[in-house]
């Protein structure tokens, strides 16, 4: 069923991005979005994102509540793309394939990310890192969306990851993430669901790419309920943990050929 789209705006309509300086650096910047009947949830996100952020994405998985034309009107040079498979690792990959900045975000749908922090994201990026992860537990961030069980099952994982593959992350399952896109080659991404943002961030860390974590704060969705099933989508996570570990060294092999032909540092 569709929505008023100017019902929706009229709600939203004190609610306009704040005013951010753009990155001093000449870079350009792309955020992707996957959608699936967020309607309700756009004009919560679009109005947020700073006006100097280049390019918006949003790419829909065959909405039935007029999310589509939500977003146009609220953001007329949104470039929409019709998501041709399933699943939010299949959305994020067609929108990465389409992003032309030199700067790619991932940004969720729902308003739990808070588009104010792309700054932040962009910031440790121009100051070196290669890929850049929201996390919900450093200092300054914090989660109004997260029940206990599943709060200790990414606990669960993050000291797997520690354990299997070093570095020193925060968090884990957080779909807040930012990269240069000349980076996103090297990960050779195949998840199709919400399984993908922790295979980023292991394939982040055996390609040898210079990792940041940014402090985030995850808001509570704002209309719908959450696709995440918690005991499923854990377990997808935790065979990716497993199986990107003993996985074959080609992520670190197609890093170093990026950065030779590249020169990226």
């Amino acid at each position: 069923m569709s929505v008023s789209v100017q019902g929706l705006i009229k709600e939203r309509h004190a609610f306009t991005a704040p005013h951010y300086e753009r990155p001093e650096q000449p870079t350009t910047v792309s955020v992707v979005i996957p959608t699936l009947n967020e309607a309700e949830n756009l004009p919560y996100v679009l109005p947020q994102i700073p006006q100097w952020v280049d390019e918006v994405l949003i790419v829909d998985g065959n909405s039935t509540d007029g999310t589509a034309e939500v977003a146009r009107e609220l953001l007329p040079n949104v470039r929409v793309i019709q998501q041709e498979g399933k699943g939010k690792g299949d959305a994020l990959r067609s929108g990465f394939a389409a992003a032309t900045g030199d700067i790619i975000i991932m940004l969720d749908a729902d308003g739990s990310t808070d588009p104010a922090e792309i700054p932040l994201f962009c910031a440790a990026l121009l100051q070196g890192a290669d890929f850049v992860k929201g996390s919900r537990f450093l200092q300054g961030a914090g989660t109004a969306d997260m029940e206990l069980h599943r709060m200790l099952g990414n606990l669960a994982f993050v000291l797997s990851v520690r354990l299997l593959y070093g570095g020193n992350f925060s968090d884990l399952c957080y779909g807040y993430n930012a990269f240069w896109r000349k980076a996103i080659s090297a990960l050779e991404l195949d998840g199709d669901g919400f399984e993908i943002e922790t295979m980023m961030n292991v394939r982040a860390l055996r390609a040898g790419l210079k990792v940041a974590e940014v402090p985030s704060f995850e808001s509570r969705r704002r209309h719908g309920s959450s696709r995440l099933r918690a005991i499923p989508d854990g377990w997808r996570v935790l065979k990716t943990i497993f199986k990107e570990r003993f996985a074959t060294r080609r992520f670190e092999e197609n890093w170093s050929r990026e950065l030779s032909q590249n020169h990226l540092s």
